[in-house]
């Protein structure tokens, strides 16, 4: 049986802060400040607009046509061929994005099975030999080799080895 690892969506393979910073650029032609970002993006945003931003979220159809992390489709496409791959995102926080994230997961990874898709709201369920995650909660109780993914929100975070980007994961895992 080959290895198994667990790879998370959001801010791993999909970039919402990246299509949330460009959509809050246009409609209020101001940056959000990235340095206020530790811990959540959300934070980023004036406090005025946290509320829309969350709004925005949740609503039907943000998740559906977010962009795809570089290298990542051909990074995965190689890993698949070699380990036993599962993309899992926490989706139940956003009910909405259940939906959304199978259908993008499709069109841009379209060599996954349903099978290898977990949309769950704890990742405590999962179990692997190592986890590709953005957030320290969900590394936490893995049993596996955890990786932090850089993020924004995570660059102060420490005691965990990191993949910055899918090239990173290549020379790691190929």
């Amino acid at each position: 049986m080959s290895e198994r690892i667990i790879i998370d969506m959001d801010e791993v393979i999909a970039d919402p802060m990246g299509e949330m910073i460009e959509w809050y650029k246009k409609e209020y032609g101001a940056e959000p400040d990235k340095s206020k970002m530790i811990g959540s993006w959300l934070t980023g945003f004036p406090g005025q607009h946290q509320q829309l931003i969350l709004d925005r979220l949740r609503s039907p159809g943000f998740f559906r046509h977010l962009p795809v992390m570089e290298d990542s489709v051909d990074v995965l496409r190689e890993l698949n061929k070699r380990y036993e791959v599962f993309i899992v995102s926490a989706a139940m926080e956003f009910p909405n994005s259940l939906k959304d994230k199978y259908e993008w997961l499709m069109d841009h990874f379209p060599f996954f099975t349903w099978k290898q898709i977990a949309l769950t709201g704890s990742k405590d369920l999962v179990f692997g030999d190592y986890m590709i995650d953005d957030h320290v909660k969900n590394l936490k109780g893995f049993k596996g080799k955890p990786y932090l993914y850089t993020s924004q929100h995570n660059l102060d975070v420490t005691g965990y080895d990191r993949i910055n980007n899918w090239k990173e994961a290549a020379a790691i895992f190929l």
